[in-house]
């Protein structure tokens, strides 16, 4: 077994229940086969929250994520700049780095067990709708599981179904993988429930399909195979997310006070669309704050990254809070990102913070940027951005077409505007691919980075593994 990869152990986790029921003919009592273990609503359910797990993993969404999306950008470095970390920061990483590894590695993990719920799943006997909103939220997962590996790694290979018979399977081009992702996506938009009817905290819900679509048709827009209606289909999305916050106010809407997001007494907030669950022992815990904590005695963190003086300076003189929840840490001479500290935990331990994956302000800044893409010179489009500076206490310093009169200004603004507002939350590696911006960031900071590592390369053990992933 351990001379295939994680993707042929997936197969053949399959492929031994399909042995298992040839070769025996005894019934199976002591381990579960997807014969004996899809049969009720509870084993749908807790199938699905299998799904939900890899991500609270330190290889995945509880550190890899933002170690690929975040270190190669601009807000901070690691420290030491050096090793995996310093060679993605650098823009040198090769397919040997153990980061670019574990996004391969827990992306198809989670892939493989949402396969199973989608294969499996609605064969069951339940009801319906309760049924279809399971199999939507592992829709969800895989879809989003593939849009972080689509845009990390371009052409990978597109496994569907919990039965594989191809052990070396080939990549599916880039193209057909961002559809997928969208049908994906929209089964879930339409099975999901709504937020206002989500039984369990942390769940998938519709308006969470919806705005993790606009992110992909804006992301696909600025690619040489993106379709012509990609940004209308991305602003619908938008104008979904926000009529429903429009008629649902106390569900979904911008938090009154930025830190409040952050804050770990304040989770799951109604700015919050959807983030992966953390929380104290027993529950799975963060270690986040740990990475970002300076390792002096007050703080007791690891220090592993410090941050960019120029991204604190770069802030509105009105923007204080923004600036003080997101790199307000001062410590030995140098700033460090303050977003994720969790005051409740003592020096050393790690935190209960959440790693939020959609929120509304992105979604008022997704359809301003869509708005423009669609027509530069429509003044509407100023809404939602000027929404999220009004929070932020700009409100005396709006966006028009006055003062931001072509699109090439507005999309300076927006780039600023999200890096304020987004920041280490993980966007900024996609953001600066999508307008253009990478390899311009990377050389004020004197690295020169050729067109051929705008995308991660596969992992080499994968490809040694399986030669038709060269």
């Amino acid at each position: 077994m351990k001379k295939f990869s994680i993707i042929i152990a997936g197969l053949y986790g399959a492929l031994a229940f399909t042995s298992c029921k040839k070769a025996l003919t005894e019934k199976p009592h002591t381990f579960l086969t997807p014969d004996n273990f899809y049969q009720t609503a509870a084993d749908a359910q807790a199938a699905v929250n299998g799904v939900f797990s890899p991500l609270q993993d330190q290889k995945y969404y509880q550190r890899t994520v933002y170690i690929i999306s975040e270190v190669s950008g601009d807000f901070f470095y690691p420290n030491p700049n050096s090793g995996d970390r310093g060679d993605i920061y650098q823009g040198t990483q090769t397919g040997t780095n153990g980061e670019v590894t574990n996004w391969w590695v827990y992306s198809y993990r989670l892939i493989k067990n949402a396969n199973d719920v989608v294969t499996y799943v609605p064969g069951i006997n339940m009801d319906t709708t309760s049924r279809n909103n399971l199999v939507g939220n592992a829709r969800f997962l895989r879809g989003m599981a593939y849009f972080d590996l689509v845009r990390t790694y371009g052409d990978v290979p597109l496994l569907l179904s919990a039965v594989q018979s191809d052990l070396y399977p080939r990549k599916t081009e880039a193209a057909k993988v961002y559809d997928q992702v969208i049908a994906d996506l929209k089964y879930a938009e339409a099975n999901c429930f709504h937020m206002n009817k989500l039984t369990q905290i942390g769940m998938i819900s519709s308006e969470a399909a919806s705005a993790m679509l606009a992110r992909v048709y804006l992301q696909r827009s600025s690619m040489s195979y993106a379709q012509a209606t990609d940004n209308q289909d991305a602003l619908a999305e938008c104008n979904k997310v926000i009529a429903y916050s429009n008629a649902n106010s106390s569900v979904l809407a911008l938090s009154k006070n930025f830190a409040d997001i952050f804050d770990v007494t304040k989770k799951n907030g109604p700015e919050i669309i959807f983030n992966v669950q953390f929380g104290a022992s027993p529950n799975p815990v963060n270690l986040t704050n740990r990475m970002f904590d300076p390792s002096s005695g007050a703080y007791g963190g690891y220090g592993s990254f410090i941050g960019s003086n120029d991204f604190y300076n770069s802030f509105d003189a009105a923007d204080t809070v923004r600036r003080r929840v997101t790199i307000g840490t001062s410590d030995g001479g140098f700033r460090w990102i303050s977003k994720y500290r969790d005051p409740g935990v003592k020096a050393t331990a790690s935190g209960r913070n959440n790693w939020i994956v959609l929120r509304y302000a992105d979604v008022l800044l997704m359809q301003s940027e869509a708005m423009n893409n669609i027509n530069p010179a429509d003044p509407n489009k100023f809404g939602g951005i000027n929404q999220v500076r009004t929070r932020a206490g700009l409100n005396n310093n709006l966006l028009s077409l006055s003062n931001t009169p072509t699109s090439a200004d507005f999309v300076n603004a927006l780039v600023k505007e999200r890096g304020w507002e987004l920041a280490v939350e993980g966007h900024r590696r996609w953001d600066l691919l999508r307008f253009k911006k990478f390899q311009q960031i990377k050389a004020a900071q004197g690295y020169v980075i050729p067109d051929s590592k705008l995308l991660m390369p596969i992992p080499q053990s994968e490809i040694d593994l399986n030669p038709n992933l060269k």
